[in-house]
């Protein structure tokens, strides 16, 4: 883990842009860069804005009032996000690509930039015309289609508030949303393809409505084509919406603090948490990720293996159309029909970036390296990854296979409540396997153990000490939740819920979430360093670890495994693995069993969901499975070997 893998080089150091900022600025270390943008935040979010040029109605006349956990930001200020994703690259831009569509099934499409400004100033109008307007909260239960771009930059270019969810969720899921929201109209669709195989959505959509009597209209995208039920008291399809609005539309000059999105959280117990971001919020962050994390420019072609569900959507779009770049959305499957389906969406569009989730890798690993090996991937300058802690095998193959030893891996690591990053490399840093490098630009953020001391060298609680523009304005209609989920522990730190470690060198690691800490005989251990001496062994191909009781120990280890298509189920095998995890963390965290099991339950964005797998093992009621792709799995956990 000390071995450094990719050094900066060429154009990462002489011509990114944060090499531009810190010439800028005649800052010539990266260690002195963190230093100052986490020390002066009102300074760093100031000169970045100013460096990005993000632009204003009106200019804020400061940076930052108060401190957590209710700070205010860009105190004075007025902007839109549109306006700086989309309305000021017209004209210049208007023949550019804006978005490309790689759909499950058919042809691709491409927006320009131009024809996406006319329909988002059509559906905006329509919007308006039909008496909404600023502040009206709207949902946005759509597939990966363009007609979910429209739809969201519409409802933001009118002030209004988009609340995006998985397309993938049950009705009751959404009914939960859209109730606690409070929303006036959703954005639907007739279904959409996954597999090649038709998914129903308008159907659940029409239970969740039947519930929400704050609804007033539901529009509906066409994208299967086939009947669907419809209710002319409230339906109406998306393109005699569109029809209805004039080709120009004033953008709403919305206050800095001004809520653009609520995005709720995928947790798998307990009501779920609407997080509340503004405009300036949003702009700022996601500017700054993209610009100088991924040094995005008009040239790039950004690909993001993501759902509008996951902050990964509105992070993606909302970042990339900043910059005038180009950007993909993928409706389909990483592996179908064949293993390279990634790999042939980079070689055909030329991607520039390209951003994965660790468990998406380590599906792709079992096709083997044929796959990305019969296509041209020389396009990519920055893989990108989030979600989860990675193993180092997994992500050395990406490395390796996906990137060929030339480009940074940018694995970044918050969360929806920030919709951004903690912890993030830059094109200038060195990177270790699996390393997230240290921490993000103007994110004072550090690692304590329970005295509240900063700690090396040890795993220890991700805090952030300052504010941050994108911190959700707490939960929505539940001010008191957010207190206690982010600030019971200290009343003024910002306690993330990961752990966090820094070695020797300060490179900086995540080690899983604080709630799923295992406690065995007093050691303190994440799942995800057992995880990864899982994946170590030749036969496994996925991994989650669990802590259970035990009436002495405190807790003991069982461990859930996918084994790789060549390996067969048997007791050598198990002992074998067992044998695996003692030799390299030791005959305290000896697994009290393994477990053979096909599938491992994830949510829609790959994120083992290792509670629900808790209490399905211990059989207690595993709670609200509404963020649960792949339902099977979760009884698969009840019948395993």
């Amino acid at each position: 883990m000390n071995q450094i893998i990719w050094e900066p080089y060429g154009e990462y150091l002489e011509k990114s842009n944060i090499s531009r900022f810190m010439k800028k600025h005649q800052i010539s270390t990266y260690e002195d860069l963190i230093q100052k943008s986490s020390g002066d935040i009102s300074w760093f979010w100031d000169a970045a804005l100013k460096d990005l040029n993000v632009e204003w109605y009106q200019p804020y006349q400061k940076v930052v009032e108060g401190d957590m956990p209710w700070a205010k930001w860009f105190v004075g200020g007025k902007l839109n996000l549109i306006h700086n994703v989309l309305d000021r690259h017209l004209p210049r831009l208007k023949d550019k690509p804006a978005f490309i569509w790689e759909p499950d099934t058919g042809p691709t499409k491409t927006l320009t930039y131009g024809e996406l400004y006319q329909k988002v100033n059509q559906l905006a109008s329509a919007l308006r015309k039909q008496g909404f307007g600023k502040g009206d909260r709207m949902g946005l239960y759509m597939p990966m289609i363009p007609e979910m771009v429209i739809s969201f930059l519409a409802i933001l270019k009118i002030g209004a508030i988009a609340i995006p969810v998985f397309s993938g969720f049950g009705a009751q899921a959404l009914a939960t949303r859209l109730q606690d929201a409070e929303a006036k109209v959703l954005f639907t669709a007739d279904g959409s393809f996954r597999r090649g195989k038709e998914v129903k959505i308008k159907e659940a959509a029409d239970e969740a409505v039947a519930q929400c009597s704050s609804l007033k209209m539901v529009v509906v995208a066409k994208r299967v084509g086939e009947f669907i039920p419809w209710n002319p008291k409230i339906d109406v399809a998306f393109f005699d919406l569109l029809a209805e609005g004039d080709l120009e539309a004033e953008t709403e000059k919305t206050e800095a603090e001004d809520h653009s999105l609520i995005i709720y959280t995928s947790g798998t117990t307990g009501k779920p948490k609407g997080t509340v971001h503004t405009h300036a919020g949003c702009q700022a962050q996601m500017a700054k990720e993209l610009g100088y994390y991924f040094d995005v420019k008009e040239e790039s072609i950004f690909f993001w293996v993501t759902d509008i569900g996951w902050m990964m959507g509105p992070w993606e779009i909302l970042g990339v159309l900043t910059f005038g770049a180009t950007f993909i959305i993928f409706e389909g499957a990483p592996d179908w029909p064949q293993p390279d389906r990634l790999w042939e969406v980079v070689e055909n569009h030329k991607v520039t970036h390209l951003g994965i989730s660790p468990t998406a890798v380590r599906l792709l690993i079992k096709s083997g390296t044929e796959w990305p090996q019969k296509h041209n991937l020389s396009s990519i300058k920055y893989l990108g990854s989030t979600g989860e802690a990675w193993d180092p095998e997994s992500y050395n193959w990406f490395f390796e296979n996906v990137g060929g030893k030339r480009c940074p891996i940018i694995n970044i690591s918050g969360g929806t409540e920030i919709v951004g990053c903690h912890l993030a490399p830059l094109p200038i840093t060195a990177l270790k396997p699996c390393t997230l490098r240290g921490p993000g630009l103007g994110m004072a953020v550090d690692v304590w153990n329970d005295d509240a001391q900063s700690v090396r060298g040890e795993i220890g609680y991700l805090v952030c000490k300052k504010p941050a523009p994108s911190m959700t304005k707490g939960f929505l209609n539940d001010p008191q939740r957010y207190l206690d989920t982010y600030f019971s522990k200290w009343p003024t730190i910002w306690n993330h819920g990961d752990w966090a470690y820094v070695d020797e060198d300060g490179f900086w690691f995540i080690k899983g979430r604080s709630d799923d800490t295992i406690k065995v005989a007093g050691r303190r251990t994440g799942p995800a360093e057992i995880e990864s001496v899982l994946l170590e062994h030749s036969a496994v191909s996925e991994a989650a670890v669990i802590g259970v009781p035990h009436e002495v120990k405190g807790e003991e280890v069982v461990c859930f495994v996918v084994l790789k298509p060549a390996f067969q189920i048997s007791e050598e095998l198990r002992k074998d693995i067992k044998d695996q995890v003692v030799k390299m963390m030791g005959k305290t965290l000896t697994p009290r069993d393994v477990r053979f099991v096909k599938m491992l339950p994830k949510t829609r964005s790959a994120k083992i969901v290792r509670g629900v797998i808790k209490k399905k093992y211990l059989g207690q009621p595993v709670g609200d499975l509404s963020s649960v792709e792949n339902l099977d799995a979760v009884e698969e956990i009840g019948r395993s070997e």
